[in-house]
């Protein structure tokens, strides 16, 4: 794989993935975790996330057309529309999800995995790159991703203090949801493009 490729594909993941949303969830738990609960939950996060996009890097394809008779461009303009309306919520309310709508007995799975890991966005860009690039080429750059975003989970403590200690949390959650809003924005346009050049391929019949 060209190395260019692969960063631009890993930096693409990592900000769909948006290690921001992780690291205020675990920086502003009450109680905060201990080291050894931090561990766990990131690294037990990181797999259940993994192997859900794993799964979907191998067989999303497949199961949207075959299955759901759903195009790449469809899944494109939805999960794009989804992603926006979080970024647009960052922007406006500094947050990206409530966490009051969450339960916070187990936040592994629900919410750190999916959907703050796993989410339409990343779904979408590993459904989506997997049929236009490959799986190959794909599931290389959403390991990378999944690293990094593990290794600044298992830093959110060190990097919320520090957060604070300058007042950054709120900007650079609104800085991070308008890039989130931005990548999503050009998600639906791409989905739209897609669609546009099947409709015109197909003589103007509706797919």
């Amino acid at each position: 794989m060209d190395l260019a490729a692969f960063l631009e594909h890993s930096v693409y993941f990592l900000a769909l993935i948006n290690p921001a949303s992780k690291i205020f969830v675990l920086a502003t738990l009450d109680p905060p975790l201990a080291w050894r609960a931090l561990r766990t939950v990131t690294i037990r996060s990181t797999c259940v996330a993994f192997l859900i996009l794993c799964v979907l890097t191998l067989a999303g394809n497949v199961i949207l057309q075959k299955v759901f008779h759903v195009e790449l461009y469809s899944l494109k303009a939805a999960g794009g529309i989804i992603l926006f309306l979080v970024g647009l919520s960052a922007v406006q309310q500094g947050r990206f999800y409530d966490k009051a709508s969450f339960s916070m007995s187990d936040i592994s799975v629900v919410p750190l995995a999916a959907p703050l890991i796993a989410g339409p966005g990343t779904i979408t860009a590993a459904i989506s790159l997997a049929a236009s690039i490959g799986i190959a080429r794909t599931l290389p750059a959403l390991t990378m991703a999944l690293l990094v975003n593990l290794l600044l989970m298992l830093m959110a403590h060190k990097i919320g203090r520090a957060l604070e200690r300058i007042n950054a949390t709120g900007p650079l959650i609104r800085i991070t949801g308008l890039i989130v809003a931005s990548v999503s924005a050009q998600m639906v346009f791409t989905g739209v493009a897609d669609w546009l050049r099947q409709l015109s391929a197909s003589g103007g019949a509706t797919p």
